[in-house]
């Protein structure tokens, strides 16, 4: 059996679900694309390579083992994008909690359905159709979960809307001891460096009380200012437009002092090690150009 509990971002890692790039077929075409990142580089004709991507999750998956935690992958699906695990399901305490996810991905859940055959049943939670949520809007830290959503009447018309109110309430319901904080996140279907896809494109808590934040992910400034305030002005390290467009804030942490992060990211990482942080460099700028990271290939299932 698997015990799950995941409470915070940066517990000892011990155990996590890793995507896998091995069978991810060929680039899709501009209607499958599903965020505007993806049909900037599919136009451009510098989506990313199957074997270049094969190559950059591997070496996430050796620092993952080299830091002694066990790594589940997803079984293997023909021609089908499977990298960004988080986004299936995620874990609150001892609770797995599946996504419902873009109907043209549904089937990325059945290649973890082995994991999921290790986990209590009881433990296994489906909301409502009508009630949408991504693994990367949802951030457990200690009594809050922050979540990324979209307020706006017009919810339907953005494909890079993942998460509405209606899983706000639902979380509520499910954690009634923990105070449900909803963030509503700039959307744009067109223009990449508008857009938060999701609440760890803009916003990431790190160990040791500190955050990476992107004041202009956020459409309601007086919720970017409560962040702010609740972590310290001094514990927040600010990126730009061109930083949250490349990914800043989807770095990965295996525990308060280890941190995942892409080498080119040199600003940050820099703040990082003279924080005291290890920082361990992997290449994974080319995952990045279909809009997700670090944070998105991965879903913790146990932290210390």
């Amino acid at each position: 059996m698997i015990h799950l509990n995941v409470t915070n971002e940066f517990s000892r890692l011990r155990a996590v679900v890793l995507g896998t790039a091995k069978s991810n077929g060929p680039a899709p075409t501009l209607e499958e694309a599903y965020d505007p990142k993806s049909v900037a580089h599919i136009k451009a004709g510098t989506y990313p390579k199957n074997e270049d991507m094969i190559t950059e999750m591997e070496a996430f998956a050796a620092v993952l083992e080299k830091h002694d935690v066990t790594v589940y992958r997803p079984s293997q699906i023909k021609e089908y994008n499977q990298i960004f695990s988080r986004d299936i399901a995620f874990v609150i305490e001892n609770k797995f909690i599946k996504a419902n996810i873009l109907p043209n991905r549904a089937r990325e859940i059945d290649a973890i359905q082995y994991v999921m055959d290790q986990v209590e049943p009881n433990n296994i939670v489906q909301f409502p159709e009508d009630t949408h949520v991504e693994g990367g809007d949802v951030m457990p830290y200690g009594d809050y979960i922050f979540v990324g959503t979209y307020y706006g009447d017009d919810y339907s018309n953005f494909i890079t809307a993942r998460t509405n109110m209606k899983a706000v309430v639902a979380l509520q319901k499910l954690f009634p001891k923990k105070t449900v904080k909803p963030f509503n996140l700039k959307k744009s279907n067109t223009v990449a460096q508008d857009n938060a896809l999701h609440l760890d494109c803009c916003f990431q808590p790190l160990g040791h009380g500190r955050c990476i934040i992107h004041k202009e992910g956020f459409l309601l400034q007086e919720e970017y200012q409560w962040l702010v305030a609740f972590f310290g002005p001094e514990n927040c390290f600010h990126i730009d437009k061109k930083e949250m467009y490349h990914m800043n804030s989807n770095i990965f942490s295996i525990s308060e002092d280890v941190i995942v992060s892409e080498k080119n990211f040199s600003r940050l990482n820099s703040w990082l090690r003279l924080k005291g942080y290890t920082v361990e460099e992997l290449g994974y700028g080319e995952i990045a150009k279909q809009e997700g990271l670090l944070r998105c290939s991965t879903m913790p299932l146990i932290r210390d």
